[in-house]
This record gives C-alpha cells, structure tokens and sequence, in this order.
C-alpha cells in the first residue's frame, strides 16, 4: 500500500550506467501537519543476499576477501574488505541467488540453507534489501576452486578461519563491513562458539 502522505513529482535519470541513480522530487506531508517538498538522490543497485557459511565441528567460517573501490577512495588504504559470500539477485530469489553466489565465489556447493531475515543496509540513499542466510559447510561440499568470475574480473581470495579469529577481527577493526558484522553477531547470539 502506498503511503498517502507521500506524493512524488518527478523521477530524473541522473546516471544508468552500472545500476541506477535516480533524483526524486517529491512532497511529504509532515508531522506538522503540512506538506514539504524535498529531493532525494536514490541509487538503484537491485536487492541482494549474503550467507555465513560455518563448520559447526571444526568452529570455524567461510569468509572472503576482494578489492572494493569505494572503500578505497573512502580511507581504505589497500581497498580490500573482508565479507562474508554475497551478490545480487540477478532476476532470482534469495536462495538461487545465494547457492549461485556461493558456488562462484568459495567453491561450495550448498543445498540446505536458513533464511534468517531481510535488512535495508543504507535507507538513506540505496534502495537495496538484503537477504541474510546461514550454511554449515564441510569439505564433502567443496567442489570447485571458487574465487568468482573471470568475466566479472572478480579475484576473490577464500579464507577459512577459526570462528574465534573472525570475533577477534571485528574487534579489532580488520572487519569492517556490515553485513559480514551482522552475520557473525548472528551466529554467536545463536550459541556457536
């Protein structure tokens, strides 16, 4: 349902070259009682989903680590993040999207997943939700050499770290992304250790 307090103007294209940036113009009526005309820049890069993948014998997680330019030009010094498996939907649902996503990226194939939640990770300017998920992993479900797409010039290094070495990281700062912060909260408020 669409809210009625909320009437939009005009929706500019101001770029689609990757996804796309759209400038909206739009009245919102106010807690005040009257109506107020703002504009907003909204960057549409499509809904995603990301997954932790755990060993629960071993105690250990599936993380990987790729260069991301935004990070870079925002005080990253090398550029590289650690994150959990992730991607965009790309036309599927979150679980094709995921079991796809992990295969390209960490060479696992997964077929049983928990669904945990959905989240907007930046409201204030991207449209994007996010599916978040959990897998166990073993080395049965290795099956490729993972890394990502050549076409897609992705070089994703794969690590495998003990669950107590990831906690430490995001202490410490060496993890810094959202998403890859949530999920690891997740796992320890379920008990894993």
């Amino acid at each position: 349902m669409k809210n009625p307090d909320v009437r939009i103007e005009e929706i500019q294209t101001l770029s689609d070259n990757w996804y796309h940036l759209k400038k909206v113009i739009f009245e919102i009526k106010q807690s005040d009682g009257l109506w107020h005309k703002q504009a907003r820049e909204c960057y549409d890069r499509g809904n995603g989903a990301a997954i932790l993948l755990y060993h629960p014998i071993r105690k250990t997680v599936i993380l990987t680590k790729q260069f991301r330019m935004p990070t870079y030009i925002n005080g990253n010094d090398d550029g590289f993040l650690i994150e959990v498996c992730a991607g965009v939907l790309d036309g599927d649902d979150p679980a094709t999207c995921i079991r796809r996503e992990t295969q390209e990226e960490t060479g696992y194939t997964i077929t049983a997943h928990t669904y945990l939640f959905d989240l907007y990770m930046s409201p204030g300017s991207v449209t994007e939700t996010l599916s978040f998920f959990i897998a166990e992993y073993s080395d049965a479900k290795k099956t490729s050499k993972g890394g990502g797409l050549a076409e897609e010039a992705e070089d994703i290094e794969i690590l495998e770290l003990p669950f107590s070495q990831a906690m430490e990281m995001l202490k410490n700062g060496q993890i810094k992304d959202a998403k890859t912060t949530i999920l690891l909260q997740h796992l320890k408020l379920s008990g894993f250790q």
